[in-house]
């Protein structure tokens, strides 16, 4: 891979990511390569990365990497994602393991993850009202005290339901270790390109997660609720939902590419993450 410029999103929140991002522009700097750095304190900031930027590198946890994911979505501009912290799901790069997964990313360009997005479309009275991308998942919940919410789910613009429930979860393979996982969903590879349907607390049994593999997710907000409903994605971005706003959500024409660490992959973080150790716990 050819690195003439790299941009680096620092989480200001982090008191190690001011030091770190100096040791990664002296190296960046010493070999040659442009590097700039943004501090950020807020994951609802506005960010712009330049067009010709060859590389993000970001210091801090999964939410920054949720942050560069939105940021540079549909650019095509790959992301090495330093943990600052314990190691999240998706920032799988220790940061004493930056310098060999950045050297191994220029000489060989292998150690990428192409990670499904999803684009989100809410519209109204027939018109979009908003649109957003995200890497981890689209929720719908009760913005209110009551909350059980009621919605129409459509695939491919066939119907396929009506859910009363706390809420509705469309994740991402790489959501699926989130928020989807905690409300009973399947964990899927990280590398898989399907989409996750999850009910948060469904109010009938018999609705179960579905995963699909391409389809349209089209969720519309029945009439009659007892309650404000709030759209989230990534946890970061939130739209107030109305009676009878259609929500489209479907996979993104571009993938977030992330570097992967040469030291761990997916099956052992999450064997990790999750104990899985063979052994019981309380």
């Amino acid at each position: 891979m050819t690195v003439s410029r790299v941009f680096i999103i620092a989480n200001g929140m982090k008191e190690e990511s001011r030091e770190l991002s100096e040791r990664i522009i002296n190296y960046l700097e010493s070999h040659g390569i442009e590097g700039h750095v943004v501090s950020t304190h807020s994951n609802e900031d506005e960010l712009s990365v330049p067009m010709n930027t060859d590389l993000v590198i970001t210091l801090g946890g999964d939410g920054t990497v949720l942050y560069a994911a939105r940021a540079v979505n549909e650019m095509g501009i790959p992301i090495l994602p330093v943990n600052l912290g314990t190691f999240g799901y998706i920032t799988e790069v220790g940061k004493d393991e930056w310098q060999e997964a950045l050297e191994y990313f220029i000489s060989n360009g292998s150690n990428i993850s192409r990670r499904l997005m999803l684009r989100i479309t809410v519209h109204r009275n027939g018109k979009r009202v908003w649109q957003g991308s995200a890497l981890n998942e689209a929720v719908i919940t009760s913005a209110g005290i009551a909350k059980v919410i009621s919605l129409n789910l459509a695939l491919d613009k066939t119907p396929a339901g009506s859910f009363r429930a706390d809420g509705m979860i469309i994740a991402t393979p790489t959501g699926s270790t989130g928020y989807s996982l905690a409300a009973g969903g399947p964990i899927l590879d990280a590398d898989m390109s399907a989409i996750i349907i999850t009910p948060v607390c469904p109010f009938t049994l018999s609705n179960r997660p579905l995963v699909t593999s391409g389809k349209v997710v089209t969720l519309t907000v029945k009439q009659g609720q007892r309650t404000d409903i709030l759209l989230t994605a990534d946890g970061q971005l939130f739209f107030p939902l109305e009676e009878g706003d259609t929500i489209t959500v479907e996979k993104s024409r571009s993938r977030a590419l992330l570097v992967r660490s040469l030291r761990r992959n997916f099956t052992e973080i999450i064997r990790d993450k999750l104990h899985w150790s063979g052994e019981m716990h309380a």
